[in-house]
């Protein structure tokens, strides 16, 4: 049994309160963890905000100091076993914990494990991409030099405050710039996933990072409320359901259901057989559980082919072990999340105006037991009617729906959408795509939903979100130090 404990300014405190995360096959307990109350966080962020330890120990750091750490906690994060509770994890034991207590296969626990190192060892270039190439000096003294004009930089926030999700571990490379921007972090984990932000914690810690920059608090809504209204800037991943209460609050960087699609325009829709593989990927790839997987494609034309080609190709997405290497089905933890979103799915079909045209090729059954996992199969739907519910929605599994949409009509369809893979030479639709501000990442051309480049963030920028530009004048011949 592994103990989670909570750190309060790096220190491990164990609360009263447990939560038990047990096996999402087997059952047998896998860790208790130490659950923080509402009233414990609110503490230990006044306190810092009274006395600012953990900000005023960042502040004597150099941005390239931190950027030295980063590139050896990334060995840490790979490598090494670090503290969890009062033992240590080594990488293995890390993955198969992971597994055990997300339904994740172990492949794709690796593949978001290589996804956040790359993120550590490449942040020079992330944080040049966010800050449009601002030398981050800057920071350490507060102003500087850019294109031969003074600049100046001031923090929004004293602390960073996220709220993680459980569903994929990759996403924590997002709130990783927060280390190399100076802020102390206050993280209230996913619950069944607490074991990817304790990681990286502790191998900053062994990298060098001040301990008294860590704030770790899993915790219930409740404790999630206190860190996103008390921090001065905030990042919250979650549901539909779950962030609509904060959106429009300027402190928080939105990171819920992605919507993402891929568009074939007139000129491509006559070869959609060439983009197979393509959208198999952007639907398929990390489980199909992430927001940048595609759950619609949208074409002027050979819908319904698409469709049924697309699900026959998925439908050999078939639940495996979790040690098998070619395992990409993700189980689900919580097996009444399964029953109910394959509900949700028949409830859709019933309504009319949609097909599962992978019935056809998987049998009837979409939600199926393996090894004692809960496993919902790729499912595609093809859509006649764009009113039925399953024409946009999103599901935590590869789940897409196929529409014909007449040709002047095809990017208003799109609607708000985190991705969009756009096939076309249509210059004009281009421009029209590219003048579209509810699209947060375009791809034009022939690149998976699921591609991503770092220092092009789809979904606002931690940098901006945390310092903002101000004016600034000093002597004239002031000499300015780095």
């Amino acid at each position: 049994m592994i103990d989670v404990p909570i750190l309060r300014a790096g220190r491990a405190y164990t609360s009263k309160e447990l939560l038990e995360l047990r096996d999402y096959a087997t059952g047998q307990p896998v860790a208790r963890v130490s659950m923080a109350n509402p009233g414990l966080i609110s503490r230990d962020l006044l306190a810092d905000a009274t006395h600012g330890g953990a900000w005023h120990a960042l502040q004597d750091l150099k941005v390239a100091d931190i950027m030295a750490m980063l590139v050896d906690a990334a060995r840490h994060f790979m490598q090494s076993s670090l503290p969890v509770g009062s033992g240590t994890q080594s990488p293995q034991e890390f993955v198969d914990t992971q597994c055990s207590t997300t339904g994740l296969p172990k492949s794709l626990c690796r593949q978001n494990m290589a996804k956040i190192e790359s993120a550590m060892l490449n942040m020079a270039s992330i944080l040049d991409g966010l800050t449009g190439g601002l030398d981050l000096g800057v920071l350490d003294v507060g102003y500087g030099l850019r294109d031969g004009h003074m600049v100046s930089y001031a923090p929004k926030a004293r602390r960073f405050g996220a709220v993680l999700p459980a569903n994929s571990p990759g996403v924590h490379a997002l709130w990783l710039p927060a280390f190399a921007l100076k802020m102390p972090l206050a993280l209230k984990p996913g619950q069944r996933e607490p074991w990817t932000p304790l990681r990286i914690l502790e191998s900053l810690r062994a990298a060098g990072y001040p301990q008294a920059a860590f704030g770790f608090y899993p915790s219930g809504h409740d404790g999630a409320g206190v860190i996103l209204r008390k921090c001065g800037a905030a990042m919250m991943f979650g549901s539909g359901q779950s962030v609509r209460a904060w959106i429009g609050d300027s402190r928080i960087e939105i990171h819920g259901p992605g919507y993402s699609k891929v568009l074939l325009a007139p000129d491509k829709a006559e070869g959609w057989r060439d983009y197979l593989d393509l959208i198999v990927t952007s639907v398929s790839s990390n489980g199909g559980r992430s927001c940048i997987n595609a759950s619609s494609v949208r074409t002027v034309a050979h819908g319904r082919e698409l469709a049924v080609a697309l699900a026959e190709r998925l439908a050999k997405i078939v639940p495996r072990s979790r040690d098998d290497a070619n395992a990409l089905l993700s189980a689900f933890a919580d097996a009444s999340a399964a029953r109910a979103i394959d509900a949700a799915i028949e409830r859709g079909l019933a309504a009319g105006g949609a097909e599962d045209v992978t019935a056809q090729f998987r049998g009837p059954n979409r939600l199926v037991e393996f090894e004692g996992g809960s496993y919902l199969l790729p499912t595609v739907i093809y859509c006649d009617d764009a009113q039925n519910p399953l024409a946009n929605q999103e599901y935590m599994f590869p789940f897409v729906s196929v529409l014909n949409v007449p040709a002047d009509n095809l990017i208003e369809s799109l609607g708000p959408s985190l991705v969009v893979t756009a096939l076309t030479d249509d210059p004009r639709l281009e421009r029209d795509l590219m003048s579209r501000h509810t699209i947060g990442r375009l791809n034009l051309g022939p690149v998976p939903t699921s591609v991503l480049q770092w220092d092009q963030p789809h979904e606002g920028n931690i940098f901006d979100h945390l310092y903002q530009q101000r004016a600034f004048q000093r002597e004239k011949h002031l000499e300015l130090r780095a």
